[in-house]
C-alpha cells in the first residue's frame, strides 16, 4: 500500500523514492511486524484468558507439561495480524506472489481457527473432524496450482518458461519438468508443511523460533531469486517479481519474534492450530513459488524430522501389536521433541538445541547455491 501512494511522489519528494527499494520497505514490514506482535499480544492474550479459550494438556504426554494447563490457545491470531497486515502496507499489492502468499496463509489460518474454535471453545477434544482439515489443504494446493498454471505470465515472464519445473539441490542447471504431476506434488508440499509446523508445536518457542529462522533464509533465496545479477551469479533460476516475496518473509520474521515475546518458556499463549497450519501453508506455498520445493527438504528438516518420527512411531506400534500382540515404540514418545524430554533434557535444552539445529539446517541449504 505504502509503495502505490508515496513512491508516485518521487518525481517532487526525492526521498519517496525509498519506497522502490525491497530491502527497504522489508526492513519497514519486519518492523512492523514486531510492532504490532507487542501491541497486540497482550490484548489478546487478555480476552482469551477472559473468554477461557484456552489448551487442554494431553493426560498421555509429558508429566511436565501439565503445569501449561489453563494457557490461553489461538495466539496465531496475533500471528497472522502480524504477518498479514505490515504485508499489506509495505509490499507491492499488484504483485500476483503476494497475492498467493496471502491466500494460502489466510487461508490455513482460517482452516485452524476452526480447529481452534471447536476444541477450545465448542469443547470438542478432536477439533476439526482429520478429514476435513485434509480437505481444506488440498483444496488450497489445488488452488494454488491451478492459480499458477492459469496465470503463469503473471507471476513474469521467467516464471512461465519454469512453470512446471523445480529445481534440485546441489546439481547446477537442473530441473525437473513434473508435467502433470505438478499440482499433486503443490497439494503434497501445501499439506506436509502444514501437518510438520503442526507436529512440532508442542513445546514453548519451539515451532515459532524455527519458523523465524526459515523466514529470514527464505528472505535470502526470495531476494536473489529476484535478482537479476545475484541469480545469474548464483545460476539459479531468475523470477523477476518474486523479490517482493521478500517483503513478507521479513514480515514473517518479524512476527515470529514478535510472538516468540509471549511464547518463550513459560509461554503466556500457544499458538495453536490458527499459527501452526498459516505458518506451514506460508512455508510450503514460498518453496512452491521460487521454485524451491526439493530444497524445503533441508531447510525444513526439522518439520520432516518431526513428521517422520510421529510416521514411525505409529506404523511400529501397528506393526508390532499385529505380529506380537503387543504394540512396541521406536521412541519413547512422538513427535520427537518428546523423546528428548523424556531421555531426561529440559524443555528449554530441546528447543535451543533444535534452533541450533536448525541454523544448521539454513546454512546447509545456503550452501547448495554454490556447491553444485
Amino acid at each position: 500500500m505504502f509503495y502505490h501512494i508515496f513512491y508516485p511522489l518521487h518525481d517532487t519528494i526525492s526521498g519517496m523514492n525509498l519506497f522502490r527499494y525491497i530491502t527497504f520497505r522489508s526492513a519497514g514490514a519486519a518492523i512492523t511486524a514486531l510492532l504490532i506482535g507487542f501491541f497486540v499480544g497482550p490484548y489478546i492474550i487478555k480476552f482469551l484468558r477472559s473468554r477461557q479459550i484456552k489448551e487442554d494438556i494431553r493426560s498421555d504426554g509429558p508429566k511436565t507439561h501439565l503445569v501449561k494447563a489453563g494457557t490461553p490457545t489461538m495466539g496465531g491470531l496475533i500471528i497472522l495480524c502480524a504477518v498479514i497486515i505490515p504485508t499489506l502496507l509495505w509490499a507491492r499489492l499488484d504483485n500476483l506472489y503476494i497475492g498467493v502468499i496471502l491466500l494460502a496463509t489466510a487461508w490455513m489460518g482460517f482452516v485452524g481457527f476452526i480447529d481452534d474454535y471447536l476444541k477450545a471453545i465448542k469443547r470438542k477434544k478432536k477439533g476439526l473432524v482429520a478429514r476435513y482439515k485434509l480437505a481444506g489443504q488440498i483444496l488450497l494446493g489445488l488452488i494454488i496450482g491451478i492459480i499458477i498454471l492459469s496465470f503463469p505470465d503473471a507471476f513474469g515472464l521467467n516464471f512461465s518458461q519454469h512453470v512446471t519445473e523445480t529445481t534440485v539441490p546441489f546439481f547446477k542447471n537442473l530441473l525437473i519438468n513434473l508435467g502433470i504431476l505438478y499440482v499433486p506434488m503443490i497439494v503434497i508440499v501445501v499439506t506436509a508443511t502444514s501437518n510438520g509446523v503442526n507436529l512440532t508445536d508442542g513445546l514453548d518457542g519451539l515451532a515459532i523460533g524455527i519458523v523465524g529462522i526459515i523466514a529470514a533464509a527464505f528472505a535470502l533465496i526470495c531476494y536473489v531469486s529476484g535478482h537479476i545479477q545475484f541469480s545469474d551469479y548464483l545460476n539459479i533460476i531468475y523470477l523477476d517479481s518474486c523479490g517482493e516475496l521478500t517483503v513478507f518473509c521479513a514480515a514473517l520474521m518479524g512476527a515470529s519474534l514478535g510472538f516468540l515475546w509471549f511464547n518463550a518458556h513459560p509461554a503466556e499463549i500457544f499458538m495453536g492450530d490458527t499459527g501452526s497450519l498459516a505458518l506451514g501453508g506460508a512455508l510450503g506455498t514460498l518453496a512452491i513459488l521460487i521454485k524451491k520445493e526439493l530444497l524445503l527438504i533441508i531447510i525444513g528438516g526439522i518439520f520432516v524430522l518431526e513428521a517422520l518420527s510421529v510416521i514411525i512411531q505409529t506404523g511400529y506400534f501397528k506393526y508390532t501389536r499385529k505380529k506380537f500382540g503387543e504394540g512396541r515404540r521406536v521412541f519413547k514418545m512422538a513427535p520427537m521433541h518428546h523423546h528428548f524430554e523424556q531421555l531426561g533434557w529440559h524443555e528449554n535444552k530441546v528447543v535451543v538445541r533444535f534452533w541450533i539445529l536448525q541454523i544448521l539446517l539454513v546454512l546447509i541449504s545456503l550452501t547448495t547455491f554454490k556447491i553444485r
